[in-house]
């Protein structure tokens, strides 16, 4: 099996900043992308950033605030600037090749939640 765990979200003040981290671990062969989806209340699921070997992608609503990269498993999200639409729960996911399989299936972490207060 494999597991992300999210961490690092909380309750800020807008204007100020967060880092997010997300650890893979588990039956990894190896990992292809690595991301971060917000889910706002009443809202569908949105791509924030993803990150492939050297090569990003962020949204529109974030660039020039956050951050993405990565150290092996983990991927981080730095979110500077923060805006009270930045609320949401976010979510890691990884596209995974498990140990004696041939695929990269796409996992998700449980999310972590983050308030932004005006």
């Amino acid at each position: 099996q494999v597991q992300l765990v999210e961490s690092g979200g909380g309750l800020v003040q807008a204007g100020e900043s967060l880092r997010l981290s997300c650890a893979a671990s588990g039956s990894i062969f190896s990992i292809n992308a690595m991301g971060w989806y917000r889910q706002a209340p009443g809202k569908e699921r949105e791509l924030v950033a993803t990150i492939t070997g050297v090569n990003t992608n962020y949204a529109e609503s974030v660039k020039g605030r956050f951050t993405i990269s990565r150290a092996k498993t983990t991927v981080y999200l730095q979110m500077n600037s923060l805006k009270v639409e930045d609320t949401a729960v976010y979510l890691c996911y990884a596209e995974v090749k498990r140990i004696g399989y041939s695929l990269y299936i796409p996992y998700w972490g449980k999310g972590a939640l983050v308030t932004v207060s005006s």
